[in-house]
């Protein structure tokens, strides 16, 4: 099993995965109190952007044994209540694991991640259980939702 260790999130050590914004702490150019289009996001064809709760629960220790990605649409990421963990690794055809990243966001810091961007679950910091955020086009975790489990050779193990 591989180890990686958790780092700091920042428009640098991120922008091959997406982008993001931090919602609590606005800052830069802005219309007043109104900080617009801070982070956009594609998504398929004429699918409605669907917004659905997420409820995950903190891991010790952080393994990856699984990952994600969308081929049509990116992905947005809030966490309501806890600083968290990403990992993500670069889009490819196949699984690779081997290039986990993991990186530690702020909570109230709104994700985008591109298409083919492998990921799964946010990992909360803190607290035992965190409030999530997905944003994706209807239904596309039915219709566009690759998951892949990795062997135990492959799982990655995220320390902070």
């Amino acid at each position: 099993m591989k180890c990686i260790k958790a780092k700091q999130i920042t428009a640098e050590n991120f922008q091959l995965y997406g982008q993001f914004t931090d919602l609590l702490n606005p800052s830069g150019y802005s219309l007043g109190d109104f900080y617009q289009d801070r982070v956009k996001m594609s998504v398929s064809g004429d699918y409605a952007v669907a917004f659905s709760p997420l409820v995950v629960h903190k891991q010790d220790p952080m393994i990856v044994t699984q990952a994600e990605y969308h081929n049509t649409t990116q992905e947005g990421i809030l966490c309501l209540d806890d600083d968290f963990v990403l990992h993500v690794a670069p889009p490819s055809k196949e699984p690779v694991p081997e290039q986990t990243e993991a990186f530690i966001v702020p909570k109230g810091t709104m994700v985008c991640l591109n298409l083919g961007v492998w990921h799964l679950s946010a990992m909360p910091l803190h607290q035992e259980t965190a409030h999530v955020l997905i944003v994706l086009p209807e239904r596309i975790y039915k219709n566009d939702c690759i998951v892949v489990d990795y062997s135990e050779e492959q799982q990655v193990r995220i320390e902070l």
